[in-house]
C-alpha cells in the first residue's frame, strides 16, 4: 500500500512539474512572439506603417489571443523555421510555402494562399520548351528553398538536370539579376513573380514546374505541444468564414494579374529620369504633412506624369493638377512645380481629415485619393448608396463597386451632389496604388535597411466596428 501511495505521489508531482503548453505559455506573457521576413508578401513599411499578409494576419491573430504582438525578421524563410526550433519565436509568418519538411518541433499551420512554380528568364532571352531544355542554360536558386526541392524532385525525372545553389542570395535578389541579364533562369512561386514583376518588368515565365502548393505558417508544437496550433486552426477557420482572407488576398494580390507591360516599363523609365528633380521636395511636402512621400508622388505622376508644364482639359494646372479653387485654397502657384507639390499635399491632408476618423487605414487615405479626384462630397454619395445595398460604407473595397453608379441617371438624381464620372475615381486609385506599390517594393528613395532585424511590437486593438455613412 504504501509502495502503491509512493507511486501515486510520484507521478502526482510529475504531473505537476509539467511545463506550461506553448499557447499558455503565449497567455501568460502576454506577448506572441512572430518572426518574418522584411518582402512584400510578408511584412515591409508602407504609407500606413507596418504592412504586409503575414504582418495583418499575425496582428489579428495576437487580437484574437488578447496579447501584444512582438514581431521581428529574419533574412530567409529558412532563418524564419530555425528561429520557432529554437524556441525564440511561437510562429514564423514568412510567406513560406509547404513542400519542405519541417524539423522536429514545428508544424505547418493551415494554407491560406495557393501558389504555382513558375521557371522564370528574361522576356527578351530564349525561352526553353522543356525543363530538360532549361537545364542545358544555367538555372539558379536560391539554397534551402522550396524551388531547390522541386528541382530535386524533377531530376528523379530528368538524372541530367543541374542547376546552381546560391547560399549568398535569396528569390527576389535572383529574379532581378534574371530580370537584367545576369542569370539565364530561376524559379520563382506565383506570388513571388506577380509581386516582382512589378519593379522588373522584363521577367515573364517559361513554364509551370510544379502543382499548387500553399504559403503557410510555422507553428511550434515543442514537446509534442499542439495547444497552439489547435488555436491557429481555429483562427484561421473563422477568417475563412468571415471573409476576411478573401479581403487580405484581394488588397495584396487581387490586382497583380492585371499587369501591363509597358504601364511598369514607362513608369520605372520616368523614376529614372524625371523623379530625381522633384524627390527632395515630395519627401519635404510629405514630411511637413505626415504623408508617404511615395503616395504624394504616386498622385503627382498620375495627374501629370510629373510634368510641371501639365494642362488638361478641364483647365486644371500643374504637376499636382490644382484646380485655381484650390490652388488659391492652399495657396500654391500652380505653374511652380515645388508650391504644386506643397499644395497637392496640403490639400490631401485636408481630405483625410475629412475622412471620418473612426474609418480605418488604409480605406481613410483611398477615400482621400478618391476626393482629390472627384471631389469629397462624390465619395460621400458613393458611400450613402454603398450603405443603402448593404455594404460596408467604410470599407474602400465595397465603395469602388458603387462610384460608378453616379454615371447612372436612376443612381445619381437620388444623391445629394448628382452626377459624377464615378468611374474615373475607381481607376484613379488603382493607378495610384499601383505606382505606390512599385515605389515600395522597388525600395525607391528609401533609407538604407538596418544592420539589426527591424522589430514591431503592438499592443491589442479594440475590436474593429462598423459605423454607417452619414449625409453631409
Amino acid at each position: 500500500m504504501k509502495a502503491l501511495l509512493a507511486l501515486l505521489s510520484t507521478l502526482l508531482l510529475a504531473t505537476c512539474a509539467q511545463p506550461p503548453g506553448v499557447l499558455e505559455q503565449v497567455l501568460e506573457a502576454g506577448e506572441l512572439r512572430v518572426v518574418t521576413r522584411n518582402s512584400p508578401d510578408a511584412y515591409y513599411l508602407g504609407s500606413h506603417g507596418p504592412e504586409g499578409p503575414a504582418y495583418e494576419l499575425a496582428s489579428r491573430f495576437a487580437e484574437h489571443l488578447g496579447v501584444a504582438l512582438r514581431l521581428y525578421t529574419v533574412r530567409t524563410r529558412e532563418d524564419a523555421i530555425q528561429e520557432v526550433v529554437a524556441g525564440r519565436a511561437h510562429v514564423a509568418a514568412a510567406g513560406i510555402t509547404t513542400g519542405v519538411e519541417l524539423p522536429r518541433g514545428v508544424h505547418y499551420g493551415p494554407g491560406y494562399h495557393l501558389v504555382r512554380e513558375h521557371l522564370v528568364y528574361r522576356r527578351t532571352g530564349s525561352r526553353p520548351r522543356s525543363i530538360r531544355e532549361a537545364g542545358k542554360g544555367q538555372i539558379e536558386v536560391a539554397a534551402g528553398s522550396p524551388h531547390q526541392r522541386t528541382l530535386q524532385e524533377l531530376r528523379l525525372h530528368h538524372p541530367e538536370l543541374a542547376w546552381v545553389e546560391r547560399a549568398d542570395s535569396e528569390t527576389e535578389e535572383l529574379l532581378a539579376e534574371v530580370s537584367r541579364g545576369g542569370v539565364e533562369y530561376s524559379l520563382a512561386s506565383s506570388t513571388e513573380f506577380a509581386l516582382n514583376r512589378v519593379v522588373h518588368p522584363e521577367l515573364a515565365i517559361a513554364l509551370d514546374l510544379s502543382p499548387e502548393r500553399a504559403i503557410s505558417w510555422v507553428v511550434s508544437t515543442a514537446g509534442q505541444d499542439r495547444t497552439l496550433l489547435n488555436r491557429v486552426n481555429a483562427f484561421f477557420a473563422g477568417a475563412r468564414a468571415e471573409g476576411v482572407i478573401a479581403q487580405l488576398l484581394e488588397r495584396y494580390y487581387g490586382n497583380r494579374d492585371q499587369f501591363d507591360y509597358l504601364f511598369s516599363r514607362n513608369f520605372l523609365q520616368h523614376v529614372e529620369t524625371r523623379l530625381p528633380r522633384y524627390l527632395e521636395w515630395f519627401q519635404e511636402a510629405a514630411a511637413k504633412y505626415q504623408l508617404d512621400w511615395r503616395l504624394l508622388a504616386a498622385m503627382g505622376y498620375q495627374e501629370s506624369k510629373w510634368n510641371p508644364g501639365a494642362v488638361s482639359f478641364t483647365g486644371v494646372r500643374g504637376l499636382m493638377q490644382l484646380t485655381e479653387d484650390t490652388a488659391e485654397r492652399v495657396r500654391a502657384d500652380r505653374l511652380d512645380p515645388r508650391a504644386s507639390i506643397f499644395g497637392g499635399a496640403r490639400y490631401l491632408a485636408n481630405l483625410i481629415e475629412t475622412v471620418p476618423e473612426r474609418i480605418p487605414e488604409p480605406d481613410r487615405t483611398w477615400f482621400a485619393v478618391a476626393a482629390y479626384n472627384v471631389g469629397y462630397g462624390h465619395v460621400e454619395d458613393a458611400r450613402i448608396l454603398t450603405q443603402q445595398h448593404g455594404r460596408n460604407p467604410d470599407r474602400w473595397e465595397d465603395v469602388r463597386e458603387f462610384l460608378p453608379l453616379l454615371s447612372q441617371e436612376r443612381w445619381y438624381t437620388r444623391t445629394k451632389r448628382g452626377y459624377a464620372r464615378g468611374w474615373e475615381p475607381v481607376r484613379y486609385v488603382a493607378n495610384v496604388q499601383a505606382y505606390l506599390n512599385i515605389l515600395a517594393v522597388a525600395g525607391i528613395g528609401a533609407p538604407q535597411e538596418p544592420a539589426e532585424p527591424v522589430e514591431t511590437v503592438t499592443k491589442p486593438a479594440p475590436k474593429r466596428t462598423t459605423r454607417a455613412a452619414t449625409r453631409r
